[in-house]
């Protein structure tokens, strides 16, 4: 697991990045600061310092104002028509993919590029056409900015034809899909990660049992104050404020689930130190109106499901596209068959447990990525077999004997729906074969390895 500065880090880089106006604001001040750079080129030419060389461009004060013009004026007409493609990409990607779906498009770095350089050369343009005026030698006419201008107008024709390839790609559900488990797969490399032992032969203080015994017995509450999701928690800082207070923190809540003002927020072990800890707790802790991936793996598993189950719904009846969640929900999960050990404990230098958070386990991350699909694929027995298909390349790699039962319990209920639902006989057999599969690779597993625990 990376530590907490990174994904802090990660935290801050993905809400700079989820907005349309950062990067094109960065492209405009560069514009800026290129057209200071050309300004004064065509200054000391203008005043005799140096000659241009044969390729920029030369003309009168008119010619000058009428090519700005022009190209000032298509920039900003091609502008609108990105804004227009985008907002008509951010509509279909709410009616069709979901709402939740709007903040990955929003933070395409390919659509936020195409509008800062289009941005970028007409505030480019627009200084130039402002920089020609009269002086003592003549009219001043930038010649080195127009041939500057008409360069990036140029390159705005390039970016044109990438942007359209890239929304036309972009909108595909194929690569919606694989985008939001590339995210996923991230997150889980990232989030996942054992809780940290104590260090050998000191004594650190009570267990993490004894400590959630006292703190639900004489605990003191922090109220939260604010509603809205838990996006972010610097454990570090927090493990610091308890430390420095000598207490103990339990956050009940994790990262995705959704606070209202007034409720619990976190509970003090000794109560004395609640006042402290919840003066600096505000800080330590961020909330909004939306969940975020950095620090909450189910939202990438629900991202998948929600576009699985719209698939599902009887106004579109898209079968291939449930499937294919189906498949990388199925790869995400085989991810997280070993080494996935959300931290739940976090100690102070001296090894005193000092946070209790909570995190989602492995039998809930399967039966987010499960059920919900399974109740809305009654009576599609092509679904009921790509997650038994699933199921089967989890339980390929998974060893543990309570993580296999999980699995087993999913093909159960997914067994059971195919015989309640399913009319067709042929049907059911295809479903039923691979339950049977899934069932046969479990019991030889387990069979190969008491043969290698005899043979020792």
């Amino acid at each position: 697991m990376r530590g907490g500065v990174l994904l802090e880090a990660d935290w801050r880089r993905e809400t700079l990045r989820t907005n349309l106006w950062l990067l094109p604001g960065v492209e405009a001040l560069g514009a800026i600061a290129l057209f200071v750079l050309t300004l004064r080129l065509d200054r000391a030419a203008y005043d005799g310092r140096f000659q241009f060389v044969a390729w920029v461009l030369s003309g009168t004060a008119d010619a000058a104002r009428q090519i700005l013009t022009t190209i000032a004026a298509a920039i900003i007409t091609v502008v609108g028509l990105v804004f227009s493609i985008t907002i008509l990409a951010l509509t279909l990607t709410s009616t069709q993919f979901g709402p939740r779906m709007l903040r990955n498009f929003i933070r395409d770095r390919g659509t936020q590029l195409t509008l800062g350089t289009f941005v970028a050369t007409f505030f480019y343009t627009v200084l130039a056409l402002v920089s020609v005026s009269p002086g003592p030698h003549g009219d001043f006419v930038p010649h080195l900015s127009i041939t500057v201008a008409l360069g990036l107008t140029v390159v705005d024709l390039g970016v044109l034809i990438y942007f359209i390839n890239h929304i036309a790609t972009m909108i595909q559900l194929p690569q919606v899909i694989a985008g939001i488990a590339r995210d996923l797969a991230r997150a889980i490399e990232d989030q996942g990660g054992a809780d940290t032992e104590a260090p050998p032969g000191q004594d650190v203080g009570p267990g993490r049992d004894e400590l959630l015994r006292r703190i639900g017995e004489s605990g003191a509450a922090i109220r939260t104050p604010a509603s809205g999701y838990l996006q972010y928690i610097r454990h570090e800082r927090l493990v610091r404020i308890a430390a420095e207070s000598d207490a103990v923190l339990h956050l009940p809540y994790r990262p995705g689930h959704f606070l209202v003002q007034g409720q619990p927020l976190a509970v003090v072990w000794p109560p004395e130190a609640a006042p402290h800890v919840a003066h600096h707790l505000a800080r330590s802790q961020v909330t909004g109106p939306y969940r975020t991936l950095t620090q909450d793996v189910s939202f990438g598993v629900d991202q998948l499901v929600e576009i699985a189950l719209r698939a599902l719904s009887t106004a579109v009846t898209d079968t291939f596209t449930a499937m294919t969640c189906v498949d990388w929900l199925g790869d995400c999960l085989c991810r997280i068959t070993t080494g996935w050990h959300p931290q739940r404990v976090r100690r102070d230098p001296h090894g005193h447990i000092r946070v209790i958070a909570y995190q989602p386990d492995y039998e809930r991350l399967v039966q987010r990525a499960f059920e919900k699909i399974r109740q809305s694929a009654a009576g599609m027995p092509a679904v009921m077999i790509r997650q038994l298909d699933a199921l089967y390349k989890i339980m390929a790699q998974t060893s543990m004997p309570d993580r296999r039962q999980v699995l087993l319990d999913q093909a159960a209920m997914i067994q059971r729906s195919c015989e309640a639902t399913v009319p067709e006989e042929a049907d059911r057999q295809d479903v039923l074969r691979r339950c049977r599969a899934l069932l046969a690779l479990h019991e030889g597993t387990d069979q190969a390895a008491a043969d290698l625990e005899a043979d020792d």
